[in-house]
């Protein structure tokens, strides 16, 4: 299956959702008069884009039908998908990891998808003929090791972790000790989902930071922020608190072939500045998708 043609199929419910909302006002379009763009915005909004995003994207629309004279639905709607595709193109899509060793932590609350993210990037990478290492430093889930260690042996590469309740911070550091003696490439890190204690958290992820800037100066880190698209503009508002704890450099969307909230994405990128990697569609190995703003546009509209 083609790169968009899974894109396409993983949006099934959040095209129809879409289609539904916006499908028909552009079938029955006359011309662009004020009742037009509220309907528009309207629709937009119940698409799950948001209410800032979908008056941004409105607006953008407005300007562009007077600047540019356009007339049909045709030219609307092509003029739609050029204004959401800018709204995504934010920051710079791919990973970036040129030195020896990088570094990418991951972040998020529980249940997002975050291990589970970190097993298929893994996977992708070592079939790139990366050294690759995972480190568990969520050492305060029951299991969550158990679970990284999973899929280490099934994407065959190295990990290392510690008991459970053991420092976070003294798992990153070990992990990058057998980093620099091993000659990895990249270092993967897993990393606790608690947000219901700010304070905790941003104590914690703030010393595994330090430990990484300390140890690795020099080298290229990423802080990958996932969120599960199932949970709408409840995602926008975790993806608000995670970027003032920690310096959120990129989004992976997980679970968007469960959900009709595909929108979110637009949300994400637009109001918080921040590019979207990755995507996950499916359970597979090969489900995690880097993100390509044109084709998820044209994919949902």
């Amino acid at each position: 299956m083609g790169f968009f043609e899974k894109i396409k199929n993983s949006l099934t419910k959040t095209k129809k959702a879409m289609s539904e909302s916006l499908g028909g006002l552009f079938s029955a379009f006359t011309h662009a008069d004020e009742d037009f763009y509220e309907e528009l915005e309207e629709r937009m909004i119940l698409a799950d884009l948001g209410v800032e995003t979908s008056m941004k994207a409105v607006s953008a629309l407005r300007t562009a039908v007077k600047e540019k004279k356009l007339k049909t639905a045709e030219e609307l709607h092509g003029e739609l998908k050029n204004i959401l595709t800018q709204m995504l193109m934010v920051g710079e899509q791919p990973l970036k990891m040129d030195t020896r060793p990088s570094v990418v932590l991951f972040i998020g609350v529980n249940g997002v998808g975050k291990t589970t993210t970190i097993g298929k990037l893994s996977q992708q990478l070592k079939s790139q003929g990366k050294k690759v290492l995972l480190c568990a430093a969520d050492t305060f889930r029951a299991a969550a090791a158990d679970q990284l260690e999973i899929w280490a042996n099934r994407s065959g590469v190295e990990i290392v972790r510690q008991h459970e309740g053991a420092d976070p911070a003294s798992v990153v550091y070990d992990g990058i000790c057998a980093a620099k003696a091993r000659g990895t490439d990249v270092v993967l890190c897993d990393t606790a989902g608690r947000l219901h204690n700010k304070a905790n958290l941003m104590n914690e992820l703030g010393k595994i930071t330090r430990i990484i800037d300390r140890e690795l100066p020099e080298a290229d880190k990423e802080v990958l922020l996932v969120l599960d698209a199932t949970t709408g503009q409840n995602g926008l508002i975790q993806a608000k608190q995670f970027k003032q704890i920690a310096g959120v450099t990129g989004v992976v969307l997980t679970k968007l072939d469960g959900t009709a909230k595909g929108g979110i994405v637009l949300a994400v990128a637009d109001q918080l500045q921040i590019p979207v990697k990755y995507i996950g569609v499916g359970e597979g190995i090969d489900d995690l998708l880097p993100f390509a703003p044109r084709e998820f546009v044209d994919a949902l509209i």
